[in-house]
Protein backbone atom coordinates (compact mmCIF):
# COMPACT_ATOMS: atom_id res chain seq x y z
CA UNK A 1 0.00 0.00 0.00
CA UNK A 2 1.24 3.43 -0.47
CA UNK A 3 0.43 7.18 -0.70
CA UNK A 4 1.74 9.28 -4.15
CA UNK A 5 1.67 12.88 -3.42
CA UNK A 6 2.90 15.18 -6.17
CA UNK A 7 3.11 19.62 -5.60
CA UNK A 8 0.34 21.41 -7.15
CA UNK A 9 0.34 25.38 -6.80
CA UNK A 10 2.68 25.10 -3.69
CA UNK A 11 0.28 22.25 -1.47
CA UNK A 12 0.23 18.66 -1.50
CA UNK A 13 -2.40 17.09 -3.62
CA UNK A 14 -2.65 12.72 -3.36
CA UNK A 15 -2.27 11.33 -6.73
CA UNK A 16 -5.34 8.85 -8.12
CA UNK A 17 -4.87 5.51 -8.21
CA UNK A 18 -4.58 5.70 -12.32
CA UNK A 19 -1.73 8.28 -12.29
CA UNK A 20 1.56 7.30 -13.06
CA UNK A 21 3.80 7.48 -9.49
CA UNK A 22 6.75 8.92 -11.92
CA UNK A 23 4.67 12.66 -10.97
CA UNK A 24 4.95 12.22 -7.92
CA UNK A 25 7.05 14.02 -5.45
CA UNK A 26 6.22 12.34 -2.53
CA UNK A 27 5.44 8.39 -2.23
CA UNK A 28 4.74 7.10 1.10
CA UNK A 29 4.66 3.23 1.19
CA UNK A 30 3.10 1.23 4.10
CA UNK A 31 3.88 -2.08 3.97
CA UNK A 32 4.89 -2.39 0.80
CA UNK A 33 5.07 -5.61 -1.24
CA UNK A 34 7.31 -6.71 -3.95
CA UNK A 35 4.62 -5.08 -6.79
CA UNK A 36 4.81 -1.81 -5.12
CA UNK A 37 8.69 -1.53 -4.83
CA UNK A 38 9.38 -3.06 -8.56
CA UNK A 39 6.86 -0.27 -9.94
CA UNK A 40 9.01 2.35 -7.68
CA UNK A 41 12.29 1.10 -9.21
CA UNK A 42 14.07 2.45 -6.07
CA UNK A 43 16.17 -0.15 -3.81
CA UNK A 44 13.64 -0.47 -0.63
CA UNK A 45 14.90 -1.69 2.31
CA UNK A 46 13.52 -4.36 4.05
CA UNK A 47 11.66 -3.95 7.79
CA UNK A 48 14.76 -6.47 9.08
CA UNK A 49 17.14 -3.86 7.12
CA UNK A 50 15.74 -0.97 8.86
CA UNK A 51 15.71 -2.68 12.12
CA UNK A 52 19.25 -2.73 12.38
CA UNK A 53 20.80 -0.92 14.91
CA UNK A 54 23.92 0.16 13.17
CA UNK A 55 24.67 3.62 11.35
CA UNK A 56 26.00 2.30 8.68
CA UNK A 57 22.45 0.43 7.94
CA UNK A 58 20.51 3.38 9.27
CA UNK A 59 22.54 6.63 7.53
CA UNK A 60 24.13 5.84 4.34
CA UNK A 61 24.14 7.13 0.49
CA UNK A 62 23.98 5.02 -2.13
CA UNK A 63 23.66 5.30 -5.92
CA UNK A 64 23.05 9.07 -5.51
CA UNK A 65 19.96 8.57 -3.18
CA UNK A 66 20.24 9.50 0.78
CA UNK A 67 18.78 6.68 2.93
CA UNK A 68 17.47 7.59 6.87
CA UNK A 69 16.05 5.71 9.28
CA UNK A 70 14.37 6.89 12.48
CA UNK A 71 12.22 5.20 15.04
CA UNK A 72 9.18 7.02 15.71
CA UNK A 73 6.10 5.98 18.16
CA UNK A 74 2.94 5.38 16.37
CA UNK A 75 0.45 2.37 16.23
CA UNK A 76 -0.21 -0.72 14.36
CA UNK A 77 -2.82 -1.84 12.64
CA UNK A 78 -4.54 -3.16 15.39
CA UNK A 79 -4.24 -0.10 18.05
CA UNK A 80 -1.06 -1.30 19.52
CA UNK A 81 1.17 1.60 20.34
CA UNK A 82 4.75 0.75 19.59
CA UNK A 83 7.87 2.39 18.08
CA UNK A 84 9.56 1.13 14.81
CA UNK A 85 11.84 2.55 12.07
CA UNK A 86 10.44 4.71 9.38
CA UNK A 87 13.21 5.23 6.32
CA UNK A 88 13.64 8.49 4.33
CA UNK A 89 15.11 8.01 0.74
CA UNK A 90 15.46 11.25 -0.48
CA UNK A 91 16.66 12.30 -4.00
CA UNK A 92 16.60 15.53 -6.04
CA UNK A 93 13.31 14.57 -7.62
CA UNK A 94 11.65 12.86 -5.09
CA UNK A 95 11.22 11.91 -0.86
CA UNK A 96 9.88 8.12 -0.53
CA UNK A 97 8.96 7.13 2.62
CA UNK A 98 8.69 3.37 3.67
CA UNK A 99 7.37 2.48 7.07
CA UNK A 100 5.19 -0.46 8.62
CA UNK A 101 3.14 1.39 11.07
CA UNK A 102 1.28 4.74 11.33
CA UNK A 103 3.09 7.35 13.23
CA UNK A 104 0.35 10.49 13.67
CA UNK A 105 2.67 13.19 11.59
CA UNK A 106 2.57 11.16 8.18
CA UNK A 107 -1.24 11.65 8.90
CA UNK A 108 -1.50 15.05 9.54
CA UNK A 109 1.35 16.62 7.33
CA UNK A 110 -0.08 16.25 3.97
CA UNK A 111 -2.85 18.72 4.84
CA UNK A 112 -0.76 21.29 6.38
CA UNK A 113 2.48 20.99 4.17
CA UNK A 114 2.04 24.50 2.71
CA UNK A 115 2.03 25.77 6.15
CA UNK A 116 5.44 25.14 7.44
CA UNK A 117 8.78 26.77 7.87
CA UNK A 118 10.29 26.19 4.11
CA UNK A 119 7.11 24.90 2.37
CA UNK A 120 6.71 22.30 -0.06
CA UNK A 121 7.98 22.98 -3.07
CA UNK A 122 10.77 20.57 -3.50
CA UNK A 123 11.62 16.99 -1.84
CA UNK A 124 14.04 18.41 0.34
CA UNK A 125 11.71 21.02 1.66
CA UNK A 126 9.29 18.17 2.11
CA UNK A 127 11.60 16.28 3.97
CA UNK A 128 12.62 19.25 6.58
CA UNK A 129 8.70 19.86 6.57
CA UNK A 130 7.59 16.16 7.77
CA UNK A 131 10.87 16.39 10.05
CA UNK A 132 9.11 19.42 11.63
CA UNK A 133 5.77 18.14 12.06
CA UNK A 134 7.34 15.06 13.83
CA UNK A 135 9.19 17.20 15.91
CA UNK A 136 6.22 19.03 16.93
CA UNK A 137 4.27 15.74 17.44
CA UNK A 138 6.63 14.55 19.95
CA UNK A 139 6.46 17.86 21.64
CA UNK A 140 2.79 16.79 22.10
CA UNK A 141 3.57 13.83 23.58
CA UNK A 142 5.74 14.78 25.93
CA UNK A 143 3.08 17.91 27.54
CA UNK A 144 0.33 15.45 27.42
CA UNK A 145 2.56 13.13 29.91
CA UNK A 146 3.35 16.15 31.41
CA UNK A 147 0.27 16.39 31.98
CA UNK A 148 -0.90 13.12 33.08
CA UNK A 149 2.54 13.10 35.62
CA UNK A 150 0.65 16.65 37.46
CA UNK A 151 -2.66 14.56 37.50
CA UNK A 152 -1.11 11.49 38.95
CA UNK A 153 1.37 13.32 41.56
CA UNK A 154 -1.92 15.33 42.66
CA UNK A 155 -3.71 12.27 43.42
CA UNK A 156 -0.69 10.49 45.41
CA UNK A 157 0.21 13.75 47.17
CA UNK A 158 -3.19 14.27 48.53
CA UNK A 159 -4.25 13.40 51.71
CA UNK A 160 -7.20 11.35 50.73
CA UNK A 161 -5.29 9.41 48.27
CA UNK A 162 -2.86 8.70 50.88
CA UNK A 163 -5.64 7.30 53.26
CA UNK A 164 -6.92 5.27 50.30
CA UNK A 165 -7.14 1.93 49.22
CA UNK A 166 -3.92 0.62 48.19
CA UNK A 167 -5.34 -0.30 44.59
CA UNK A 168 -5.54 3.41 44.05
CA UNK A 169 -1.98 4.18 44.73
CA UNK A 170 -1.26 0.64 42.66
CA UNK A 171 -3.30 2.40 39.73
CA UNK A 172 -1.04 5.37 40.19
CA UNK A 173 2.35 3.31 39.41
CA UNK A 174 0.63 1.69 36.58
CA UNK A 175 -0.23 5.19 34.94
CA UNK A 176 3.26 6.54 36.07
CA UNK A 177 4.88 3.44 34.38
CA UNK A 178 3.00 3.81 31.21
CA UNK A 179 3.93 7.69 30.68
CA UNK A 180 7.54 6.17 31.23
CA UNK A 181 7.28 4.06 28.59
CA UNK A 182 5.94 6.62 26.48
CA UNK A 183 8.72 9.35 27.31
CA UNK A 184 11.17 6.48 26.55
CA UNK A 185 9.86 5.98 23.01
CA UNK A 186 10.09 9.48 22.90
CA UNK A 187 13.28 9.51 23.72
CA UNK A 188 14.54 6.89 21.47
CA UNK A 189 13.01 9.12 18.86
CA UNK A 190 14.63 12.12 19.65
CA UNK A 191 17.91 10.32 19.53
CA UNK A 192 17.28 8.78 16.21
CA UNK A 193 15.89 12.17 14.60
CA UNK A 194 18.87 13.86 15.71
CA UNK A 195 21.17 11.74 14.11
CA UNK A 196 19.24 11.69 11.11
CA UNK A 197 18.99 15.63 10.74
CA UNK A 198 23.10 15.39 11.39
CA UNK A 199 23.71 12.90 8.75
CA UNK A 200 21.30 15.60 6.65
CA UNK A 201 23.59 18.40 7.20
CA UNK A 202 26.32 16.52 6.47
CA UNK A 203 25.36 15.88 2.68
CA UNK A 204 24.07 19.53 2.25
CA UNK A 205 27.08 21.03 0.63
CA UNK A 206 25.76 19.78 -2.83
CA UNK A 207 22.28 21.09 -2.98
CA UNK A 208 21.24 24.44 -5.03
CA UNK A 209 19.29 25.47 -1.67
CA UNK A 210 22.03 24.96 1.03
CA UNK A 211 21.33 28.33 3.10
CA UNK A 212 18.10 28.36 4.04
CA UNK A 213 18.22 24.35 4.78
CA UNK A 214 21.18 24.48 6.68
CA UNK A 215 19.40 27.33 8.62
CA UNK A 216 16.76 25.16 8.87
CA UNK A 217 17.78 22.00 9.90
CA UNK A 218 19.88 24.08 12.42
CA UNK A 219 16.56 25.48 13.85
CA UNK A 220 15.26 21.96 14.53
CA UNK A 221 18.06 20.52 15.77
CA UNK A 222 17.57 23.28 18.84
CA UNK A 223 14.45 22.34 18.44
CA UNK A 224 15.25 18.65 19.15
CA UNK A 225 17.71 19.80 22.00
CA UNK A 226 15.14 21.51 24.21
CA UNK A 227 12.99 18.22 23.79
CA UNK A 228 15.79 16.28 24.79
CA UNK A 229 15.99 18.57 28.18
CA UNK A 230 12.63 18.30 29.00
CA UNK A 231 12.32 14.98 28.43
CA UNK A 232 14.86 14.39 31.33
CA UNK A 233 12.98 16.60 33.13
CA UNK A 234 10.01 14.54 32.83
CA UNK A 235 12.23 11.43 33.63
CA UNK A 236 13.06 13.01 37.19
CA UNK A 237 9.31 13.70 37.77
CA UNK A 238 8.90 10.04 36.87
CA UNK A 239 11.51 8.67 38.79
CA UNK A 240 9.95 11.06 41.97
CA UNK A 241 6.20 9.90 41.49
CA UNK A 242 7.50 5.96 41.65
CA UNK A 243 9.72 7.02 44.89
CA UNK A 244 6.88 8.57 46.19
CA UNK A 245 3.79 6.04 45.23
CA UNK A 246 6.00 2.94 46.37
CA UNK A 247 6.53 4.49 49.89
CA UNK A 248 3.32 5.28 49.98
CA UNK A 249 2.06 1.73 49.34
CA UNK A 250 4.95 0.50 52.00
CA UNK A 251 3.75 2.70 54.45
CA UNK A 252 0.10 1.30 53.82
CA UNK A 253 1.31 -2.26 54.52
CA UNK A 254 3.56 -1.35 57.34
CA UNK A 255 0.23 0.12 58.75
CA UNK A 256 -1.55 -3.46 58.20
CA UNK A 257 1.36 -5.04 59.84
CA UNK A 258 1.81 -2.80 62.91
CA UNK A 259 -2.34 -3.44 62.98
CA UNK A 260 -1.75 -6.94 63.01
CA UNK A 261 1.04 -6.95 65.72
CA UNK A 262 -0.40 -5.03 68.21
CA UNK A 263 -3.25 -6.93 67.97
CA UNK A 264 -0.86 -9.95 68.93
CA UNK A 265 0.51 -8.61 71.44
CA UNK A 266 -2.53 -7.55 73.40
CA UNK A 267 -3.82 -11.19 73.32
CA UNK A 268 -0.26 -12.90 74.01
CA UNK A 269 -0.62 -12.51 77.99
CA UNK A 270 -4.26 -13.75 78.05
CA UNK A 271 -2.94 -16.85 75.90
CA UNK A 272 -0.29 -17.58 78.55
CA UNK A 273 -2.20 -17.70 81.17
CA UNK A 274 -4.91 -19.62 79.81
CA UNK A 275 -1.93 -22.19 78.77
CA UNK A 276 -0.85 -21.85 82.31
CA UNK A 277 -4.26 -22.87 83.92
CA UNK A 278 -4.99 -25.11 80.91
CA UNK A 279 -2.42 -27.37 82.71
CA UNK A 280 -4.51 -29.25 85.18
CA UNK A 281 -1.92 -29.95 87.98
CA UNK A 282 -3.26 -31.52 91.30
CA UNK A 283 -1.48 -28.96 93.00
CA UNK A 284 -3.24 -25.73 91.54
CA UNK A 285 -5.12 -24.39 94.06
CA UNK A 286 -6.99 -22.45 92.44
CA UNK A 287 -8.63 -24.90 90.65
CA UNK A 288 -10.50 -26.33 93.74
CA UNK A 289 -11.59 -22.22 94.54
CA UNK A 290 -14.92 -20.75 93.56
CA UNK A 291 -13.02 -17.44 92.36
CA UNK A 292 -10.38 -19.03 90.31
CA UNK A 293 -12.51 -19.32 87.03
CA UNK A 294 -13.00 -15.57 87.84
CA UNK A 295 -9.70 -14.78 88.89
CA UNK A 296 -8.20 -16.21 85.50
CA UNK A 297 -10.63 -13.82 83.39
CA UNK A 298 -10.08 -10.95 85.17
CA UNK A 299 -6.37 -11.64 84.93
CA UNK A 300 -6.30 -12.34 81.66
CA UNK A 301 -8.15 -8.60 81.12
CA UNK A 302 -6.10 -6.76 83.44
CA UNK A 303 -2.56 -8.31 81.62
CA UNK A 304 -4.46 -7.08 78.05
CA UNK A 305 -5.49 -3.94 79.51
CA UNK A 306 -1.89 -3.05 80.52
CA UNK A 307 -0.75 -4.27 77.59
CA UNK A 308 -2.77 -1.90 75.80
CA UNK A 309 -1.51 1.00 77.80
CA UNK A 310 2.17 0.55 77.71
CA UNK A 311 2.13 0.25 73.96
CA UNK A 312 0.18 3.60 73.62
CA UNK A 313 2.80 4.75 76.67
CA UNK A 314 5.51 4.30 73.71
CA UNK A 315 3.69 5.70 71.07
CA UNK A 316 3.29 2.20 69.27
CA UNK A 317 -0.36 3.08 68.77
Amino acid sequence: MYYAYSIENGRLVRLAAERDVADAAWIDLIRPNDAEIAQLRVPVPSLAEMEEIELSNRLYREDGLDYMTAMLPGERAGGDRISMPVTFILSTDRLVTVRHHSPRPFLTYPERAERSTLGCGTPDRLFLGLVEEIIARLADILEGAGRTLDQTTAAVFERRAVAAASDRLQAALQDVGREAETMARVRLALLTVERMQAFYTATLEDRPEEGRLRAATRAQMRDIQALEVHADFLGGRVSLAVDTTLGLINLQQNNTVRILSVVAALFLPPTLIASVYGMNFTNMPELDEPWGYAFALILMGGTTLGTWLFLRWKGWI
